[in-house]
């Protein structure tokens, strides 16, 4: 440590008021000052590293089975948090860490800190990206999201992160215990997103903006067609194209709704649509709505 140097108190010679020496008394209470100083700043340096009044490290596997304890038997996700962030705190890179940090990440998922959880599972996987648990991890993820997903009335954006980051346990884990459930969430998470494409084009198509009610339609029709919300939308794209006059397209939609949902009531809609207009449901095998439902098996 830098020792502490107190300058003489000499008055300049260029001051024009001589050159006079600093009092002996000054001078002695100058250095006992400075004495004082590093001697208090040692022994604070002494104290900082004095590893004897340091509290001792917990065990590892004594903190983390209190975590266990606390969120499985007394509920208490919040303090199980603390005691697995403990444990990664008090030693780092070892496995006690590992396990603490994937049973943080779903500590917070039960206490429905979801950004927390989502925060948390991402580090286990920059961590451990060829551990076991990094596809829970990942589930943990698209589950967080999931959870929130909003009502289709609300801005989408928390399903479309359930949708990608739930399709990534689905493509990278296929065979771990998560990918069924994950793929069930999935459905649900790209029904939302239909039914979002759907609202949007029932306003336009009421305001009579049919050019913008179809672009919604064809949405669904092209992304989500093994949706509940792809006979409603063939019929409201016969009802579009009707109105602009577009006739075989609007026959190519009835025809196409008919052949792969005949009892659906939204048929039945479609149907009388096309005979009010003199017409029958017909296929055009060229146009995009037949091309789409081929491109799946569907037609």
């Amino acid at each position: 440590m830098q020792k502490l140097v107190v300058p003489e108190n000499n008055v300049s010679k260029n001051s024009g008021l001589g050159s006079r020496p600093a009092q002996p008394a000054a001078r002695f209470a100058l250095r006992g000052l400075a004495m004082m100083l590093l001697a208090a700043s040692l022994g604070a340096c002494s104290s900082w590293f004095d590893k004897d009044k340091l509290p001792p490290d917990e065990p590892a596997d004594r903190l983390y089975n209190q975590g266990l304890y606390l969120l499985n038997n007394k509920r208490e996700p919040a303090a199980a948090v603390k005691k697995f962030e403990e444990v990664d705190r008090q030693h780092p890179y070892s496995e006690w860490a590992r396990k603490a940090l994937i049973m943080s990440a779903y500590s917070y998922y039960t206490a429905r800190s979801y950004d927390e959880c989502i925060t948390a599972s991402k580090r286990y996987i920059s961590l451990h990206p060829g551990s076991p648990d990094a596809a829970y991890a990942q589930y943990l993820i698209g589950s967080s999201y999931f959870d929130e997903i909003p009502d289709i009335t609300r801005d989408q954006e928390r399903t479309e992160k359930a949708l990608a980051a739930l399709d990534e346990v689905s493509r990278k884990y296929p065979t771990s215990e998560y990918a069924v459930s994950a793929k069930q969430k999935i459905e649900v998470a790209r029904d939302q997103l239909a039914g979002k494409e759907m609202q949007i084009g029932r306003y336009y198509l009421e305001k009579k903006d049919y050019t913008g009610a179809i672009n919604r339609f064809k949405v669904v029709v092209t992304q989500y067609q093994t949706t509940r919300h792809v006979e409603e939308a063939l019929e409201r794209l016969t009802e579009a194209y009707m109105s602009l006059g577009i006739v075989e397209e609007a026959q190519t939609a009835a025809a196409v709704l008919g052949h792969n949902f005949p009892d659906s009531k939204w048929y039945q809609h479609a149907y009388t649509l096309v005979k009010k207009g003199g017409l029958e449901p017909n296929e055009n095998k060229g146009s995009w709505i037949s091309r789409a439902f081929k491109k799946v098996g569907l037609g």
